[in-house]
């Protein structure tokens, strides 16, 4: 796999949720998004208000869509100045969920969506995302990233056998589209910095894609130079200034990482885990492991099943829509 699809993957603890949700004015609601969470607001009808926990309010209009990387707090609102009520619910607890709330003005349908984060597997390259990420709807702009909206709202608003299985499938779609939106929306590569430079960057984005699409492969600094057109020394500096850390390093954790995910997933053994990661021994991958992420390969893959069960325990049909009962302050008026 490529990077940024390996990355995305990786991340990801259980299936996304999401929310249609139709406000008429007036209306202000903050939601708190819980540690280890991501998610989009989309622009289907009607023009609103994002309001973060800090920075300036950002106006949002037909099309326009934003990312929040993070968790924390932010609201929505008709009116940047209208006082925020806390939800008591989540709009995120199912597949798709339909509401409707507010007051009796002008509307705004807005559909939402959150991704769960498996908060041992936090790549990099998402803490060095802005807390906002804007994507207005220019013409022509992301057609594919259009496209998957479009199907995605006709699902939601029109559920139909298959809807479950489709809507998963583009809710997965749509995180990578807007990654992607986001990396090749930003400015010209020689004022870049941070992750975004790295991926952008010919030689230093070789280089890791190399590394995710074989891990498992006996890298050097030299071989990796080599790889990516560029002297062993020359290559070293440029990685570690773009990436953070040295290629060695980069690859060990990459590796372990993906060891991490591949415990949680799949029935492999330990031992084979750790041939397919890129360690000869069975023995040194469980001492690299427990150093990186504290727990021996073994106890890592019991605690992943158990979180695996309580979260499908609270599960309900995702087919079925429900109302989201969402207060709305006295003070608003009619």
């Amino acid at each position: 796999m490529d990077m940024l699809s390996e990355v995305v993957a990786f991340m990801r603890g259980g299936r996304p949720a999401s929310s249609h949700v139709s406000w008429r004015a007036p209306w202000g609601v903050s939601f708190l998004v819980p540690p280890g969470s991501s998610g989009f607001h989309l622009v289907l009808r009607g023009s609103c208000w994002l309001i973060p926990l800090d920075g300036e309010p950002v106006p949002l209009s037909v099309g326009d869509l934003v990312f929040l990387p993070h968790s924390g707090s932010f609201g929505l609102a008709d009116d940047p100045a209208r006082p925020l009520v806390e939800s008591d619910c989540s709009l995120h607890s199912e597949l798709f969920a339909s509401a409707g709330s507010g007051g009796a003005g002008t509307e705004t349908v807005i559909l939402s969506c959150s991704y769960r984060l498996d908060p041992d597997r936090t790549h990099p390259i998402l803490e060095a995302l802005p807390d906002v990420i804007h994507l207005p709807a220019t013409l022509g702009s992301h057609p594919e990233l259009r496209a998957a909206v479009e199907l995605l709202a006709a699902e939601i608003e029109n559920p139909r056998l298959g809807t479950d299985t489709v809507v998963t499938s583009l809710l997965d779609m749509m995180q990578l589209y807007v990654l992607r939106a986001y990396f090749e929306t930003q400015e010209e590569p020689c004022t870049l910095s941070g992750w975004a430079a790295a991926m952008a960057d010919p030689v230093v984005g070789r280089a890791l894609d190399a590394i995710h699409r074989d891990p498992a492969r006996r890298w050097t600094v030299e071989s990796l130079g080599a790889h990516a057109g560029m002297s062993r020394a020359g290559f070293a500096r440029r990685f570690t200034a773009l990436v953070g850390q040295p290629p060695l390093a980069y690859l060990t954790w990459w590796r372990l990482m993906s060891a991490a995910r591949m415990l949680g997933d799949s029935d492999a053994s330990v031992a084979e885990v750790a041939e397919r990661v890129g360690y000869g021994s069975e023995f040194a991958f469980g001492n690299a492991f427990k150093r990186e992420l504290g727990l021996a390969p073994g106890r890592y893959r019991r605690r992943a099943a158990m979180d695996r069960g309580t979260s499908s325990e609270g599960h309900v049909v995702a087919a079925r829509r429900f109302e989201l009962h969402i207060p709305v302050s006295d003070d608003f008026g009619a």
